[in-house]
């Protein structure tokens, strides 16, 4: 386990300008909207104080206030923008909501907003984000709505990102508090689903899959719960040089999850469901292959990363998958497309040999 231990990136990853290329891809998937608020304009914030959890501990959100003569607009605002995301944008539904908090995190790349918001009449409730539009970061989403089981809803305008709330327990809150009261039933099953998710953030390059970076689902099922993984951060799509980054099974932070497929799972097992989330990828790429094609070609002409990054990568790949193809990548998006064709293709041979 002494890999876990290496440090796996260094510095801080710069963020991407949107290029013609990407926001003509958005507009035309309905990405693209106008809003009224922009990012600059919550950063405008007159105070604020820290957010801490049930243990009292730093959440390492704080907690902003705004002028009055600001507050009215920017709730105003934020309430429209809720309803563009999830609904028709109708204005005639600003009364039904509320905004109750706005948080700012000091924590990590895209240094987000978190948006509470609750509708007045059942006192239920959600978040969104506002973020910096980065790139990269939009790469990272839309290939998790088209190459995971998951569906990823968010908008952009011009240098604003707006992103949906996804659900669960954040996974290293799973692991510390949750994990070690699961049976022995949810353990494999746990288990399993990290295989899988290890396997997709392979295939897909996105790295930097942390604890904190993924959320854990327990959905109930008749007499038992089941258990899904999901990534919440898509900051680090394709931007490292070194493969480890894209396998989670490498971080620390995930070494009760690592520990835990060795303990109960065969390797066969391991195999079999490696297998499994391989077909599964490469069934959504020819599903969505139309839609996966436009979008990459955006990133093939794109630059996300650094080009040593590029270089290692590629290299590492070759190594890794024996598949020479890896070699003529010129750019991170050439890197991906190689990699799932790979996927893709081995799936159709191994369905013809069948």
């Amino acid at each position: 386990m002494e890999n876990l231990e290496e440090k796996l990136m260094s510095k801080k990853k710069p963020s991407f300008p949107i290029n013609d290329l990407l926001h003509k891809y958005l507009q035309h998937y309905n990405r693209n909207t106008k809003i009224p608020v922009f990012y600059d304009d919550l950063l405008r914030f007159s105070g604020s104080i820290v957010v801490y959890d049930r243990n009292d501990e730093d959440t390492l959100w704080v907690r902003c206030y705004y002028p009055d003569y600001e507050r009215d607009d920017i709730d105003n605002s934020l309430k429209k923008v809720y309803l563009l995301l999830h609904s028709d944008g109708k204005a005639d539904r600003l009364d039904f909501l509320s905004i109750d908090a706005i948080d700012y995190c000091t924590f990590g790349n895209s240094k987000p907003f978190r948006i509470k918001i609750r509708n007045v009449l059942n006192d239920n409730f959600t978040y969104f984000y506002v973020k910096k539009a980065d790139a990269s970061r939009i790469y990272g989403l839309d290939f998790e709505h088209i190459l995971s089981p998951h569906r990823i809803n968010f908008l952009v305008y011009k240098d604003t990102l707006i992103e949906e709330h996804i659900a669960g327990i954040p996974g290293d809150v799973f692991i510390k508090e949750e994990l070690d009261k699961c049976d022995n039933l949810a353990k494999n099953q746990i288990a399993k689903e990290f295989v899988k998710f290890n396997e997709r953030c392979t295939l897909r390059l996105l790295g930097d899959m942390r604890s904190y970076n993924y959320v854990v689902i327990p959905t109930h099922d008749f007499d038992h719960v089941n258990y899904r993984i999901r990534a919440i951060d898509f900051d680090q799509q394709n931007y490292e040089g070194s493969l480890k980054v894209y396998r989670p099974q490498f971080f620390k932070e995930n070494y009760k999850m690592v520990m835990l497929v060795a303990d109960r799972l065969e390797e066969s097992s391991i195999e079999q469901y490696r297998n499994e989330e391989r077909s599964q990828v490469a069934k959504r790429l020819i599903t969505s292959q139309r839609r996966f094609r436009t979008l990459i070609r955006c990133m093939i002409k794109d630059h996300v990363s650094k080009p040593e990054n590029v270089k290692q990568l590629r290299k590492e790949l070759v190594d890794f998958t024996k598949d020479v193809k890896f070699k003529r990548a010129k750019t991170m998006g050439n890197i991906l497309k190689t990699a799932l064709d790979f996927v893709k293709r081995n799936y159709l041979e191994d369905e013809r040999y069948q």
